[in-house]
């Protein structure tokens, strides 16, 4: 179901600007986008060294206030393509205080263009489009288009921490982790009906738990 236009959506992103990355020109090819880089200083950005993680796919920002609100020593980057959506976000975590999240409005694809190569620490895909047609499997955020290209910016032994309602999605996932060489770890089928600690529920969660439906995670460690 798509989300209805935010009013005044532009006016209240410019009121966060401060918490919103510039964006460099983007290629309409994003294959060609990390031959013109423009990665950002993080250690700028935030004025300190701390590590760096990524939320792709941040939605409406629960999840991303949440985590950073306990671990006030990590950067975050939340990435969002919807406007309408990320608005939401970056109110929140600005209503909250928080000054160790950043955010970007645009795709993943053009991950390569900011980021270098093993600057990241960690990758969190939250409920992600699981895109069930065959023909749009380029599109899932597991896809051979994207999780190279998180490799790449990820750190040796660092990890992508993935949660999905989808079955399908999360079985096309670990086959697609397993070709590229990740290790997984910490796989869980129910997700709530396990002992795992720390869990942050997200919207989408709730909702697909109060529906009865398990939730699968699992963390896949970079090993370059």
């Amino acid at each position: 179901m798509r989300m209805r236009k935010k009013k005044h959506a532009a006016e209240r992103l410019e009121a966060c600007s401060e918490l919103i990355l510039p964006l460099a020109p983007h290629e309409e090819d994003y294959r060609k986008a990390a031959e013109n880089t423009a990665y950002y200083d993080i250690a700028e950005i935030f004025g300190n060294s701390n590590p760096l993680h990524l939320e792709i796919g941040c939605g409406k920002g629960q999840f991303i206030c949440e985590l950073a609100r306990r671990n006030p020593d990590i950067n975050y980057v939340a990435i969002e393509v919807c406007d309408d959506v990320a608005v939401l976000a970056c109110e929140g975590i600005k209503n909250a205080g928080l000054q160790n999240v950043r955010f970007m409005v645009t795709g993943a694809e053009y991950l390569l263009k900011y980021f270098p190569d093993s600057s990241v620490e960690r990758v969190y895909l939250n409920f992600s489009c699981p895109f069930p047609k065959a023909r749009y499997a380029k599109h899932r955020l597991t896809s051979p288009i994207f999780l190279p290209m998180y490799r790449q910016i990820l750190k040796s032994g660092g990890e992508i921490h993935q949660k999905t309602d989808n079955m399908h999605f999360f079985e096309y996932s670990i086959e697609q982790y397993s070709k590229l060489g990740f290790t997984l770890q910490n796989i869980s089928l129910d997700l709530h009906g396990s002992d795992f600690e720390g869990n942050i529920i997200t919207e989408y969660e709730k909702r697909f738990t109060e529906l009865g439906q398990p939730i699968y995670r699992l963390e896949a460690v970079n090993r370059k």
